[in-house]
């Protein structure tokens, strides 16, 4: 049977364990993925005991415990922690999601924190999100009138019309859904990703916006968009229950039959 070797440094090695110093009965187990450029050293698994009575209920509550109480160089992203600025996404229990909307009371056993998977690490929890940022801005999220038009009078859009953007306006880019994604990990150089095209197919639908033909034309790459091979594991992911295989679905039926 052939073997499939990690290269040394990247194998995740048993790290820390800081035992509870309160006394409480009412403890959770939480194992974090630690890794720190700045030393030559493999990532690590390091191992939490957090005392659940002085903690809120969702893991972000559990990391920021940690960060506050046991550990201050423990590295992650966060903001609003109100499940809107999507800046606390991760993988929890092996589910990619924002740790600020993941209750600790819906995870069984002990609980696992990586960072969002198939991405560059910058250290512990942050992964490296320029790459979607860059095809983020490559399909120019703003809508595109002439310019005359625009600057003289409202632009009205009708209740029908501002309807057929439910459930693609309310995107955070929080990147769940393209880091959940297998085409988007072997081809997240070329390949847009679920996240962005929902966010193009939001302003291809826009009735407001001039330029619909030119935004597929942007699209229309085999590479860009016919990656997608309806996996549907980024509608699966999304904490904001979206649909962004639905979205590209509806791309590549414009295209199809324009």
């Amino acid at each position: 049977m052939v073997q499939f070797n990690l290269p040394k440094n990247s194998k995740i090695l048993k790290g820390q364990y800081f035992k509870d110093k309160t006394g409480s009965s009412n403890l959770k187990i939480v194992h974090v993925y630690r890794w720190d450029p700045e030393k030559n050293e493999n990532p690590r698994e390091d191992t939490f005991e957090v005392n659940l009575d002085t903690c809120g209920n969702k893991v972000l509550d559990i990391l920021n415990k940690i960060k506050n109480e046991i550990d201050s160089s423990l590295t992650f992203r966060r903001s609003c922690a109100h499940g809107v600025c999507g800046s606390c996404a991760m993988n929890i229990d092996g589910i990619n999601t924002l740790s600020c909307m993941k209750s600790y009371k819906d995870i069984k056993g002990d609980i696992r924190i990586f960072p969002l998977p198939h991405l560059k690490v910058v250290k512990d929890l942050v992964a490296d999100l320029s790459t979607l940022y860059r095809q983020y801005a490559s399909i120019e999220p703003w809508l595109k009138t002439k310019e005359s038009k625009s600057q003289k009078n409202e632009i009205n859009q009708s209740k029908e019309n501002r309807e057929k953007l439910d459930g693609l306006y309310e995107c955070i880019m929080c990147a769940c859904c393209s880091t959940s994604c297998p085409s988007y990990w072997w081809n997240g150089e070329s390949y847009l990703g679920p996240a962005v095209l929902l966010q193009a197919y939001r302003w291809i639908s826009d009735s407001r916006d001039e330029e619909k033909k030119e935004r597929l034309k942007m699209v229309a790459d085999k590479l860009k968009l016919y990656r997608c091979h309806t996996i549907m594991n980024c509608t699966s992911s999304c904490p904001k229950g979206l649909n962004p295989a639905k979205a590209i679905g509806s791309i590549k039926k414009m295209l199809a039959t324009s």
